[in-house]
């Protein structure tokens, strides 16, 4: 473990002492939101855990081990492949075959990337633009961390009524998790998560709101069910929108892990290894009946809190995801934990990545007293947060996804003015 304020760093061992809890809490955090994504879709979970954890490793291959990041579930697919699964005509092994084909476009726009390079990142996406859209990818999920609190009540919520129970727990696991990374000391601080969650479980079962009922039903050892896809021309029109989400996601995610990380991942390993191993995984993941991937928030949240980057640990969350799969009673327990307890840890995660965001712009010295930096900053942080949408298809673009096509356009816009000012002024 390094000595320079306890940061683990990319490439670093653990002792295996150390890096089993440190992987476990890995797996406890992404566990909640990447079986949730198979369940709305009506498929076991099995098989998602499976594939995410070989999407991981695949990941952590590809990228040359320089790239911490965990592969989950995609959110961003949910609307249109419930629409070609509730087609009379499709069905589930349609949906597969459009998300086969989505990962293909992962890959080829990975490949053009290579050839094109990043450089226009800066230019499409200046610090004033980038800083706010990392900000997004925490604050627009801020709502579903107090939801599953059950701080607030909504339909996404599943509560009726504020529960005392729910936010004594949601508060006892925030409380810990806050707490714990500034008054825990030595490898205690790393596990600050772990140790919130299995207290707030603890608290939780005291409380009469653990549900065993995954547990009773779970068998000790479970198979993965695979499914192969079919194409349908249809299905893919419905499915492939979606990418554009995704791909979006992913350059956010990979521009604030490296503001975490200390490290410019876009150019080393560089962006088009990571979104090629998201390629890769999100089109085995098709192949074999499980949903696409995509690379996961609450995972970086979890690096920002512990200082732990090691892509050991992370991989050792893979492996613990695909041996899941396989122990039934093991996944059913994990999914017993209450949703106040993540609801708790996820308040603080998503927070993290929000703030990451505001320190990109620290850290880049974006100067605000440039009209054209605040306009820009602006108008990205009020299209993410303003619930505006586009509709393209099937498909709804909002929030961060949104935020960043807007972002990205008036990026472009300010350069070519910026440039045809220079131009003019040589003229001059």
């Amino acid at each position: 473990m390094s000595k320079n304020n306890e940061i683990i760093q990319v490439d670093e061992r653990v002792p295996l002492g150390k890096g089993i809890p440190l992987s476990i809490q890995h797996t406890f955090a992404m566990f909640s939101a990447s079986v949730l994504v198979p369940y709305l879709l009506g498929i076991s979970p099995a098989i998602a855990l499976l594939m995410n954890g070989i999407g991981t490793l695949i990941f952590i291959f590809v990228t040359k081990g320089k790239s911490p990041a965990y592969l989950g579930s995609s959110f961003a697919f949910i609307s249109p492949a419930l629409l070609v699964i509730n087609d009379p005509n499709l069905g589930y092994q349609y949906a597969l075959g459009g998300f086969v084909i989505t990962g293909c476009i992962f890959m080829a726009v990975a490949v053009l990337i290579k050839f094109v390079g990043v450089h226009w990142i800066d230019i499409v996406l200046p610090p004033a633009a980038m800083g706010p859209i990392v900000a997004l990818i925490g604050l627009e999920l801020a709502g579903s961390a107090a939801s599953n609190g059950g701080i607030i009540l909504n339909e996404a919520s599943g509560y009726d009524h504020i529960d005392p129970k729910l936010v004594i727990v949601f508060i006892v696991t925030l409380l810990l998790a806050v707490f714990g990374q500034i008054l825990y000391r030595g490898f205690a601080a790393a596990i600050a998560i772990l140790i919130s969650i299995v207290v707030g479980y603890f608290v939780a079962l005291a409380l009469g709101i653990v549900d065993f009922s995954s547990v009773h039903n779970a068998t000790w050892l479970a198979m993965p069910n695979i499914l192969h896809p079919k194409f349908s021309l249809d299905a893919i029109l419905i499915i492939i929108p979606a990418s554009l989400v995704v791909i979006s996601e992913h350059i956010g995610h990979q521009v604030v892990t490296s503001e975490i990380v200390g490290r410019d991942l876009l150019k080393d390993p560089g962006l088009h290894r990571s979104l090629i191993s998201d390629g890769i995984s999100t089109t085995l993941s098709g192949l074999m009946g499980s949903v696409p991937t995509t690379t996961y928030g609450e995972n970086i949240g979890v690096m920002a809190i512990t200082k732990v980057y090691s892509v050991w640990v992370i991989g050792g969350a893979a492996v613990f995801s695909i041996v899941l799969s396989f122990i039934g009673k093991a996944s059913g327990l994990i999914m017993s934990i209450p949703a106040p307890v993540m609801g708790g840890v996820s308040f603080l995660l998503y927070g993290m990545i929000a703030a990451s965001g505001l320190r990109l712009l620290v850290d880049e010295k974006v100067d605000y007293s440039k009209a054209r930096n605040l306009a820009l900053s602006s108008v990205v942080f009020i299209t993410g947060l303003s619930g505006a949408f586009v509709q393209i298809g099937n498909v709804k673009l909002t929030g961060m996804c949104l935020a960043t096509i807007v972002g990205m356009i008036l990026g472009l816009v300010f350069y070519i003015l910026d440039k045809a000012k220079l131009t003019n002024d040589s003229d001059d």
